[in-house]
């Protein structure tokens, strides 16, 4: 295009043609072929597993967590066959508000455990996924920056993918798959959002409670729901000005833990005060974990609880089996819009809805085995 400035009339001015106009896509990124990671035998996750395979334990990890039907039937046989080398770690939930120091703290209490009791550590984090988006940022990793490149250390984020639930047994079901790659300490880092805490202490031996102090929160903290389930409570950043405080918030913590019943192991919960962060009083943290299990597994308490999870996850199992089978059904499926569209016009109420539903589901079933 000929530019009128470029004219005999406004000599001295030039304006040039630029350039044209370039692609936002780099022209060479389709030509780049995707890598597929190859799916094994469950043999061969087995045998790599065993072996301390770390990739191969991280593959096996995802397919668990993989929705696809075909992802689940290896996963489940893979898990089938660590099964007998399971059971043999002590395992900790840690839980607490966001923004409580939950994976600062894990990380020096991870290299602390390393240090006094040796082994291998595995460090389990479920991480918030987006209700709008469903994406998670998986980043407790990156605040664990010692344990990240321990050598004797893996570390796992987990989105919840808007399921607690869900997670919470996968969760389960990799801690089988990290005890067989012989990790004897396992962490399991919860959301901190209410609800995952009942399911983390559905599978730990040992379920710590981080707190803050002088949030204006004392109250919130002595509610009964997940102070009841605690074995050990700590107020994190008890450091600088920050440690009256902290001692006063102990002390509230206390206090309550006397008015509640004696938890089932006999033993009333200790509040410690400690600084992820300067690292403080860590050592009595992990000391105060290590003495609540050396002291249940004498008095028998460990197994029962080992027990009393195994038979919880059996009920909790056959509860999303029957859920998803019931949502996989294809005439449930074919229903369900309809249905919907009759409640939302008001034509049909949800109870009656949901019993027809169910009532057709059993009436397949029937059928089926006629």
């Amino acid at each position: 295009m000929e530019h009128p400035e470029n004219s005999s009339e406004y000599e001295g001015l030039m304006v040039n043609s630029g350039v044209d106009h370039q692609e936002i896509v780099n022209p060479y990124l389709s030509k780049i072929r995707k890598r597929r990671t190859k799916i094994y035998t469950p043999e061969e996750y087995l045998d790599g597993i065993l072996r301390g395979d770390v990739a191969m334990l991280s593959q096996a990890v995802t397919l668990v967590e993989s929705t696809l039907r075909e992802h689940q039937k290896i996963a489940q046989k893979v898990i089938e066959l660590c099964l007998p080398y399971s059971g043999n770690s002590v395992r900790i939930g840690i839980s607490g508000v966001p923004g409580a120091g939950k994976s600062t703290s894990i990380d020096m209490f991870g290299l602390k455990v390393l240090e006094q009791y040796g082994g291998k550590l595995a460090v389990l984090a479920i991480d918030p996924s987006s209700e709008k988006t469903k994406g998670s940022i998986l980043g407790d990793k990156t605040r664990m920056e010692q344990l990240a490149v321990h050598p004797k250390s893996f570390i796992r984020p987990s989105p919840t993918a808007g399921s607690l639930g869900g997670v919470a047994r996968k969760t389960r079901e990799t801690i089988i798959l990290c005890e067989a790659a012989g990790y004897d300490k396992i962490f399991v880092e919860t959301v901190g959002v209410g609800q995952s805490e009942t399911a983390c202490h559905s599978m730990v031996d040992f379920f710590l409670l981080i707190q803050l102090a002088g949030t204006g929160d004392e109250l919130q903290g002595i509610k009964r729901g997940i102070m009841e389930i605690a074995d050990g409570i700590v107020i994190n950043k008890a450091d600088g000005n920050n440690v009256e405080k902290a001692e006063l918030a102990a002390s509230h913590f206390r206090n309550a833990l006397h008015l509640f019943p004696k938890p089932a192991s006999g033993i009333i919960p200790e509040v410690l005060c400690y600084s992820g962060f300067y690292n403080l009083n860590v050592d009595k943290v992990v000391k105060m974990i290590f003495d609540y299990i050396d002291k249940v597994k004498e008095s028998g308490y460990f197994q029962y609880r080992r027990n009393e999870q195994s038979k919880y996850w059996m009920y909790e199992s056959i509860n999303e089996q029957l859920r998803n089978d019931f949502y996989y059904n294809p005439t449930i499926k074919e229903m369900l819009p309809e249905m919907e569209k009759m409640v939302l016009g008001g034509q049909m109420t949800s109870f009656m809805a949901a019993n027809g539903l169910i009532n057709k589901y059993f009436d397949e079933l029937r059928k089926s085995q006629e």
